[in-house]
């Protein structure tokens, strides 16, 4: 009876060392398998953020280039007008300049 009570202490054992065994190659591989998908997202969010600061980039450089087509438009108006300022003060010059001639 001894014997068969060791016999079944023994069994029990090697049962209960096969689970933790079981348990601790399980626990490994989900431990594996989650850094693999942490890696994975990771990996997938870099690429949104990259995804998503090129397409800030974009915007930004097409509202720079908007705003410098306007500026330049504003300023050609401006220049415009100031040329047109410049002639029509340019026959008054020419006026006093050939008044300050003839009279001397």
């Amino acid at each position: 009876m001894a014997m068969e009570a060791i016999k079944q202490v023994t069994q029990t054992e090697q049962d209960a060392q096969k689970r933790r065994d079981a348990a601790v190659s399980e626990g490994r591989l989900q431990v594996a398998q989650a850094q693999k998908q942490a890696r994975t997202m990771l990996d997938e969010s870099r690429q949104q953020a990259e995804f998503q600061v090129k397409q800030m980039m974009q915007e930004a450089e097409n509202q720079a280039a908007q705003l410098t087509q306007e500026i330049l438009a504003a300023a050609g108006t401006e220049c415009e007008k100031m040329k047109e300022q410049a002639r029509q003060r340019l026959d008054q010059a020419a006026a006093r300049i050939v008044e300050k001639v003839v009279n001397g």
